[in-house]
């Protein structure tokens, strides 16, 4: 299968379990994480090298040319097991490609230790809660990064 991470260029962004924020960013990217049956090591360092090095801030002259770090941003990734959902047949979303959630949540601490790894300053949601995400797309920008495709 193939990670998932949907990625939003944010002017602010939180995450909220339990009636407690768990994580919150000003400027910077809102990374939504999805990890697949099949996926591993591989996917994670490619997912990570794409969201660290995504240009995707404007330069001074306006243009989409700068990093989150060159733009003095932070991340805050939220894990989104719903990515991995197939709407193909009726109405009700299947997740049969989603993987367990032990070895997700492995996956999705290495993707956090992985960003962390290149300097970039790191919040999180809280895997297998129910949370309420707030955010300020700026842009709007939203992209989807799929690690083989």
């Amino acid at each position: 299968m193939r990670m998932r991470a949907l990625i939003q260029r944010v002017s602010g962004a939180s995450v909220e379990a339990g009636g407690v924020v768990r994580g919150e960013i000003e400027r910077g990217l809102l990374v939504f994480l999805c990890v697949l049956k099949g996926d591993g090591t591989e996917d994670v360092e490619y997912v990570v090298r794409k969201v660290s090095g995504l240009r995707v801030f404007d330069d001074p002259a306006g243009r989409m040319n700068l990093s989150v770090a060159d733009a003095g941003g932070e991340v805050l990734v939220v894990p989104q097991f719903t990515l991995a959902a197939r709407v193909r047949k009726g109405n009700r979303p299947s997740f049969d490609d989603a993987e367990s959630p032990e070895r997700a949540e492995a996956m999705f601490e290495a993707f956090v230790r992985g960003l962390e790894g290149t300097g970039l300053r790191v919040k999180r949601g809280v895997f297998g809660e129910r949370m309420q995400v707030r955010l300020t797309n700026d842009g709007p920008v939203t992209l989807m990064i799929d690690s083989r495709g």
